[in-house]
């Protein structure tokens, strides 16, 4: 079974910091982390994002933004992508990860998580229970 698992979307300031965090949550035993495709590196996690986040009770405090590596990559034996288009572009910058990307709504339709990046609070809301529906799937699938 996967013992590391990367969560990748564009900023690495919405999405993948609260499937990371949701994943890190409920499988302890992995290593979970996450980074974007064109991250806004350093930022921490979007405001309107973490307050979605929060009132479900998740936090995003302590998140830092960073930019998807080869190296990043090549460290995790899994690698979950929020949309199609991002598993494409992962895949023609590093094809030696395409083997282990996968959507990471997977288990949950596999169309795709869209970005709420500078939407208002309801649109991250949605696509905070989508993100909690996805990871859901993985739990099931991941836990030890």
């Amino acid at each position: 079974m996967f013992s590391s698992v990367l969560v990748v979307c564009i900023g690495n300031i919405c999405r993948s910091p609260l499937g990371e965090r949701l994943l890190k949550t409920n499988l302890p035993g992995l290593t979970i982390s996450s980074a974007g495709l064109g991250a806004m590196v350093g930022h921490r996690a979007d405001e309107t994002a973490a307050t979605a986040a929060a009132e479900i009770s998740v936090s995003l405090d302590g998140h830092v933004a960073r930019q998807l590596t080869a190296e990043i990559g090549s460290a995790h034996e899994l690698i979950l992508v929020m949309e199609p288009h991002q598993k494409a572009e992962l895949s023609r910058r590093f094809p030696q990860l395409s083997g282990r990307t996968m959507l990471f709504d997977q288990w949950a339709g596999a169309k795709g998580i869209a970005d709420p990046y500078r939407h208002p609070i309801e649109f991250h809301r949605t696509v905070r229970d989508q993100i909690v529906g996805a990871a859901e799937g993985w739990i099931k699938r991941l836990k030890r």
